[in-house]
């Protein structure tokens, strides 16, 4: 049986219907993975990865944090704070989490009573989770960060594009099979709610995540949490494939091959790094190849955090809707 939860906006909400990708939260969906791996076949690639650094990781508390129903804790999956979100910058942010929101929490998740990994001290028991969840991204996530973050990205970018062209009503159609707008009502149908519930934004807007770790949708379990859903991102299908389609007969020509093919990929920003991971070359291959089609003014850069990302400029647009149309 399904339960509907309801966000009710008020007006000025859909002006602040906003879009974030968040590390944090893809960390910890991703744990739904341990419980049941084969909900995700098509990260098999990252499932043996996965299966090979586990055995260095606190499996025991990793597997605590999500339940058979794929319950979350809430404070792990916060609101972001940014459009692009830091995973360093979000646990610092958890690990100020009140001890008693914790306690809640951890018994949403586990209601009846907790595993050893989750017994003792709510705040002995945030930091060993934090610690756990840390190590866990580091050695299971970050590898293959890159890669998951670009099809994030695009994932917005391509949400963006539908407000634009059909208004907000026209993008809820197609974000996920399960929730709706109803005139200003969000319904978000829930496996596994106890019963029907209905929330108020208060002025505090809608926040759309999109994630690789859900068929459907998910929300926050807690009330009071701010109207958040987490909705699943488009292309994972073509999540771990190394080789793009061929460029144009004509860009090629121009350019040449590979570099053709690199310059149809940069639609979304991308580092030397993602790219790397994408075409599956070395760093610096990757970034010779973003200079030369920026020097060439078929790219722009620009600066994010502590990396440098590419996409195509004005030119380099040009170039690869003319090639698409045969011109």
């Amino acid at each position: 049986m399904r339960f509907m939860l309801r966000y009710r906006l008020d007006p000025g909400d859909f002006a602040e219907v906003r879009f974030a990708v968040s590390p944090l939260t893809e960390v910890t969906l991703s744990l739904r993975a341990l419980r049941d791996p084969g909900r995700f076949p098509l990260h098999l690639a990252w499932l043996r990865h996965l299966e090979r650094v586990l055995p260095d990781l606190d499996e025991p508390m990793l597997r605590a944090l999500c339940d058979d129903r794929f319950w979350t804790p809430d404070f792990l999956t916060p609101r972001p704070a940014s459009p692009l979100g830091v995973f360093e910058r979000e646990l610092a942010a958890v690990a100020t989490t009140p001890t008693a929101t914790v306690a809640r929490d951890l018994a949403a998740v586990h209601p009846l009573a907790p595993p050893e990994s989750l017994q003792g001290d709510p705040l002995e028991v945030r930091d060993r989770a934090l610690r756990a969840v840390d190590a866990y991204h580091r050695r299971a996530i970050e590898p293959f960060w890159p890669r998951w973050r670009a099809l994030l990205e695009a994932d917005v970018l391509h949400r963006a594009r539908q407000i634009t062209e059909r208004g907000v009503a026209g993008m809820f159609e197609t974000l996920a099979p399960t929730v709706r707008l109803r005139g200003s009502v969000v319904e978000v149908r829930l496996r596994s709610m106890p019963g029907d519930v209905e929330l108020r934004s208060v002025g505090a807007g809608l926040t759309l995540v999109p994630t690789l770790f859900t068929k459907n949708a998910s929300a926050p379990i807690a009330g009071d949490e701010p109207p958040m859903v987490f909705y699943p991102a488009r292309g994972l299908g073509a999540l771990y494939e190394r080789t793009p389609p061929p460029p144009a007969a004509a860009l090629a020509r121009l350019i040449g091959a590979t570099r053709a093919s690199i310059l149809a990929e940069l639609e979304l920003p991308m580092s030397p790094t993602e790219l790397a991971v994408r075409r599956g070359i070395t760093a610096s291959a990757a970034s010779q190849h973003l200079r030369a089609l920026r020097d060439g003014g078929l790219l722009e850069a620009r600066r994010e955090h502590r990396s440098v990302r590419f996409r195509r400029s004005e030119l380099g647009e040009a170039l690869v809707g003319r090639s698409a149309l045969g011109g």
